[in-house]
């Protein structure tokens, strides 16, 4: 995977996948969230390919991250990744 696209991902991770203010499927949350990074990624030149080359499928990742965040906040770390 390109520098380029790891960078991104990293920072789009950090910025848009955080923790539900509201009870929701995370599934659902993360398919949303998927096709919100490709078209992101998309229009700064970073191909989805590229991303899932390293990562696999984009949206287990963010359904994994999702997760991470929910029970992160569930334990009072509610900034942590």
């Amino acid at each position: 995977m390109s520098e380029k696209a790891i960078e991104f991902l990293q920072e789009w991770i950090t910025e848009k996948v955080q923790a539900p203010s509201e009870p929701i499927k995370l599934e659902k949350e993360a398919g949303i969230l998927a096709r919100q990074c490709a078209a992101q990624a998309a229009d700064a030149g970073v191909p989805l390919e590229d991303i899932e080359e390293e990562v696999g499928d984009l949206e287990e990742l963010i359904t994994t991250k999702l997760e991470d965040a929910v029970e992160a906040k569930k334990n009072g770390h509610a900034g942590e990744k």
